[in-house]
């Protein structure tokens, strides 16, 4: 057996391997940099959209929170709607409608109440949010269809489920 042939061998297809990782490698398209860049001030504009519906969303939950129905102004359209079913029976309240419901005393509960953001999903001027809150005597998952008008994000239809404990 000649061990120099195979040793001989054995190199040449290492090197032939190594040749083709190199121009492998060299191969890589770059992406232009104007692509690039819309790609990333996409991405910044989705974060900042983002930052901004979460803030519309604090409004929401803070009217939860204090009972004052005028942080719900702040974060829906006046034109909103608000539907769900609530004890086997449907409900649908106008954004006026909903508001009479909070009486500016906070739930006595409050302090055991949790509310988060769950997910947000942004397209261009639209987008749909997802929360849950986590109360004593119930658990609710709401649905938020938003809009940005003239800069703001305001919600114009929250969907709700309700299960209780």
């Amino acid at each position: 057996m000649n061990l120099g042939y195979i040793t001989h061998r054995t190199f040449q297809l290492t090197s032939l391997a190594a040749i083709i990782v190199l121009c492998a490698a060299a191969i890589v398209i770059p992406i232009p940099a104007p692509v690039a860049a819309q790609e990333q001030k996409a991405a910044d504009s989705a974060s900042a959209d983002q930052t901004l519906i979460r803030i519309t969303l604090e409004h929401y939950f803070r009217g939860h929170a204090t009972g004052d129905g005028s942080h719900m102004r702040r974060a829906f359209l006046p034109t909103a709607h608000i539907e769900g079913v609530r004890d086997g029976k449907f409900t649908s309240w106008t954004l006026d409608e909903y508001v009479k419901l909070f009486n500016g005393t906070p739930a006595a509960d409050e302090a055991k109440r949790m509310r988060t953001i769950d997910a947000i999903d942004v397209n261009g001027n639209a987008a749909m949010a997802k929360a849950t809150l986590d109360y004593p005597i119930f658990h609710a998952t709401d649905y938020f269809v938003l809009l940005k008008i003239d800069g703001q994000w305001k919600i114009t239809n929250k969907v709700y489920s309700i299960q209780r404990r």
